[in-house]
């Protein structure tokens, strides 16, 4: 069985897995009491670079980098992601940390609270805030959603890297294909049930968006009521959350190597934030959205309160795929069949608010 690193971000810490042989092994926590909201492993480089947006209760929100998976730590002397002094503003939270692709081997990108996309070209050690996106037309009517106005998801074009893709909580989704210059609201067709206009350009609480793997052009979305998917990169959407037992949640991820397939955890209501029914599933979709299938084999069959934030839904770049989850109880559980069984790898932890997993050697 492959070698995985996996990565859980809680509310008190991170803790990290490394499966060799079939066997789990489990170390932390990490910045120990620090609220841990985002997470990247980026494999481009020579060494494995882990990266980490933590967030002390009395030193505030910084960005760690470890080069020995995870041993030792380095926070630079300058804070490396940092507001501009004609912004006004300050960093509340590191909500997003993803490494470009191959063809920009040194480029990392940050989402953060207040809302704004930072760039960095030194893997993460330092990072310039993206003007543009910053000074958008729109940005005045932005209002920030029930967990803060974040820049929570980021997603960058394996065909471009100056194609990048982002979705604000509550702004929508943003792209630019100019490496930043410039910024289009792209929502055609994603709902805003709590606006007055049913369609407007901008202002969805969207809450997380994910990339096919084998078609580019083709976008997963979790909406603030809504599952929606692009065929063109996010010019417009379809609704395809029919077949669900609710449209609402807030994880989205896609498999890493199969076309047409993702992943999603329904959650009761904006109003009930529980699993969908009271039960722990995973839905799975093999046909782009046309039609979903629950995973449950090996998960609780009781009754479940244990919700999934949007970013504690991973899937890992094995072969068949490994998936994972952690929720607001706790509890972290594992796939190495594309979902199709499930095992718990720990109980009792901190709420978990993000995993992510890579294949790593040796």
């Amino acid at each position: 069985m492959t070698d995985v690193l996996l990565t859980v971000g809680t509310r008190k810490g991170l803790f990290i897995g490394r499966r060799r042989g079939g066997t789990w092994e489990f170390d932390g926590p990490h910045f120990n009491a620090q609220a841990v909201y985002s997470i990247a492993i980026d494999t481009r480089g020579r060494v494995p670079r882990l990266l980490a947006g933590g967030d002390s209760a009395h030193w505030g929100p910084s960005v760690f980098h470890s080069d020995d998976l995870g041993s030792t730590w380095v926070e630079p002397r300058q804070p490396a992601v940092k507001f501009p002094p004609f912004t006004e503003a300050s960093l509340e939270r590191v909500w997003q940390l993803h490494p470009a692709g191959p063809e920009a081997p040194d480029v990392v990108y940050a989402g953060t609270e207040p809302a704004a996309l930072f760039r960095s070209e030194d893997r993460g050690e330092s990072f310039e805030l993206v003007r543009p996106l910053w000074e958008h037309p729109t940005r005045s009517k932005w209002v920030p959603g029930g967990g803060g106005e974040g820049l929570h998801t980021v997603l960058t074009d394996p065909r471009d890297a100056r194609a990048v893709t982002v979705a604000v909580s509550t702004a929508g989704v943003f792209r630019t294909k100019d490496g930043g210059a410039s910024w289009a609201p792209s929502n055609k067709g994603v709902s805003a049930v709590f606006l007055p206009e049913p369609d407007p350009e901008f202002g969805q609480c969207v809450h997380k968006v994910a990339r096919d793997a084998v078609d580019p052009d083709r976008l997963y979305l979790q909406n603030h009521w809504g599952v929606f998917r692009s065929d063109d990169s996010g010019d417009s959407w379809t609704d395809i959350g029919r077949g669900l037992p609710s449209d609402f949640g807030f994880a989205a991820a896609a498999h890493p190597h199969r076309a047409d397939t993702a992943y999603i955890f329904p959650i009761n209501a904006d109003a009930d934030r529980v699993p969908a029914e009271h039960r722990c599933r995973v839905f799975r979709t093999g046909d782009a959205g046309r039609t979903w299938e629950p995973l449950s084999t090996g998960l609780p069959e009781e009754t479940h309160y244990g919700t999934v934030l949007r970013d504690a839904l991973c899937t890992d770049d094995a072969d068949p795929a490994g998936v994972y989850f952690g929720n607001r109880n706790g509890e972290l559980y594992a796939s190495a069949d594309d979902g199709d069984s499930w095992q718990q790898l720990a109980s009792h932890l901190p709420d978990v608010l993000c995993v992510r997993a890579a294949v790593i050697d040796g």
